[in-house]
């Protein structure tokens, strides 16, 4: 079984946030990059297909030279090889044509991407992909065993869970619940030894339609100040939820 793992390069969620060129563009300076959580429990469930059902494991990005270290973090938590399409990443449709392509040249069975990322949080990339190559797709998946072609998955629902049956090729968006925060992995030296003598095969991106642009970004409202009211004054908390709040 050949499985890709799609990884995005996304900063640390205790990096400090700041734009530039009037707010049209993010601010990258003294940002922490990571791989994208979502992704990491996809990345750590196919290295248990690694190594108890013999599959192959490649991991994918689409962006520029800095996101390499993303990948070669990959590659020392075992993955076999690594691509990267050089392009930026700044459209969501567009992305999912480059990682089609991808998937479509490397004959992949599995495609495991995050079910959104914690940058722009999306929630697109692996259902267009699923589409561009017309493959099945189950989307929010929290387990997943295969069998030959045969699949069965688990996937979180509005007040639930749901189990499906379904076959290869097959593409899953990942998230918490395919694989415990504690089976999660720590490079050690020996994997990022090895990392440096796998392949990290680079692509020159193919013409790919970009949908959308961003415009400008805007940081959230600053909290205002907080109004406190005694457990004794109902009617002064209602009268401030009603005429300052004005959520009543």
């Amino acid at each position: 079984m050949k499985i890709l793992v799609c990884i995005s390069h996304v900063p640390d969620t205790t990096s400090k946030i700041n734009f530039a060129e009037g707010d049209t563009k993010f601010d990258t300076s003294g940002v922490q990059f990571i791989i994208n959580p979502n992704d990491e429990y996809g990345l750590t469930r196919a290295m248990w297909f690694k190594e108890k059902q013999g599959a192959s494991v490649d991991v994918v990005n689409v962006g520029g030279p800095e996101t390499e270290p993303t990948l070669r973090k990959a590659l020392a938590l075992g993955a076999d090889g690594a691509i990267r399409v050089n392009t930026p990443a700044l459209d969501g449709y567009a992305v999912a044509e480059q990682l089609a392509k991808v998937v479509k040249d490397g004959a992949y069975d599995l495609v495991i991407a995050g079910r959104e990322s914690i940058d722009y949080n999306g929630g697109m990339v692996p259902g267009m992909i699923a589409g561009l190559i017309d493959a099945n797709f189950v989307n929010t998946c929290i387990s997943l065993e295969i069998d030959g072609t045969n699949v069965k998955a688990i996937r979180e629902i509005d007040g639930g869970k749901e189990t499906v049956s379904t076959s290869l090729p097959l593409v899953i968006g990942a998230q918490k619940g395919l694989v415990e925060e504690s089976d999660l992995r720590i490079p050690n030296m020996r994997g990022i030894m090895m990392a440096r003598k796998k392949p990290l095969t680079i692509l020159e991106p193919i013409e790919a339609s970009t949908e959308t642009v961003s415009v400008k970004f805007e940081k959230p409202t600053p909290k205002g100040a907080v109004t406190l009211v005694s457990p004794d004054n109902l009617d002064e908390l209602v009268n401030l939820l009603h005429n300052e709040a004005k959520v009543i």
